[in-house]
């Protein structure tokens, strides 16, 4: 199923380190495969639930009994993660979300997490080291894009440590790369329309060779607008949308949001 199964005992050993389950931990492991993470993090952990789709799998994370372990046989892009974690009143601690991400599906699970982070204090995925470059990425970074500014509002996040393809079976054909996600306290800018945020920020980096303004007047505003907004925030018509910190794309877009509006 396009999985990419970890067989590097150093690199397991790494990640255990990163995630550092506690007892008060309550652990989701996305896609655990045969259980080289899903053992020793729940030797550490409080509470650990597996999830995995591939019935062949199931039996291997099976064979050994754990009481604070349980195996869920799932599409993980199906789950309600909030549902999910709600139904285990028992548990009080902290919620971690983790996983070496099937390749295929790691978008869409990005973005699931995102939608669903309500409960979830952090998360730690091995993801391509190119997606994770984006989630970190700063400013002015040739990798800086919406992923970045989504997640960067909400979440601390921390690229940990890079995997070469040598370290799984079967070696895909990138690297790889454990990220951290720790949500904050709050986010730094509560956005009103999030999901319209969204949007414009994937209009802002439709074409990352063009600049900022021509982006924004290819489909959603028009000329007069935009002009008008970069006068506002002192912007030259040849900035492009890297250049462009969190809050200033917050500005930008509540201006334009309202003018439209």
């Amino acid at each position: 199923m396009g999985q990419h199964f970890l067989k590097n005992r150093f690199v397991l050993r790494e990640i255990v380190n990163h995630i550092s389950p506690q007892k008060e931990d309550f652990i989701i492991e996305i896609g655990a495969g045969k259980g080289v993470l899903t053992f020793p993090l729940t030797k550490k952990a409080g509470k650990v639930i597996a999830i995995e789709r591939d019935k062949a799998l199931i039996p291997s994370l099976r064979k050994e009994s754990f009481p604070n372990l349980k195996i869920l046989e799932e599409d993980v892009l199906k789950i309600d993660f909030i549902k999910l974690i709600k139904k285990e009143l028992d548990f009080k601690g902290k919620v971690k979300l983790v996983g070496n991400l099937p390749y295929s599906i790691s978008s869409p699970l990005l973005f699931k997490a995102f939608q669903e982070r309500e409960l979830i204090s952090e998360f730690f995925f091995l993801i391509q080291k190119e997606v994770a470059e984006r989630i970190c990425a700063q400013p002015r970074s040739k990798k800086y894009a919406p992923l970045s500014i989504l997640f960067q509002n909400y979440f601390s996040t921390k690229l940990l440590l890079v995997v070469g393809p040598e370290s799984f079976k079967p070696p895909p054909k990138v690297k790889s790369a454990l990220v951290s996600l720790k949500k904050r306290v709050k986010p730094i800018f509560r956005i009103k329309r999030e999901e319209a945020f969204h949007g414009f920020l994937k209009e802002a980096f439709r074409h990352r060779r063009k600049t900022l303004f021509n982006n924004l007047t290819m489909r959603k505003y028009s000329t007069s607008l935009i002009e008008e907004a970069l006068r506002k925030f002192n912007f030259s018509k040849t900035i492009r949308s890297e250049e462009l910190s969190l809050a200033q794309f917050v500005d930008l877009f509540a201006f334009l949001d309202k003018q439209k509006n």
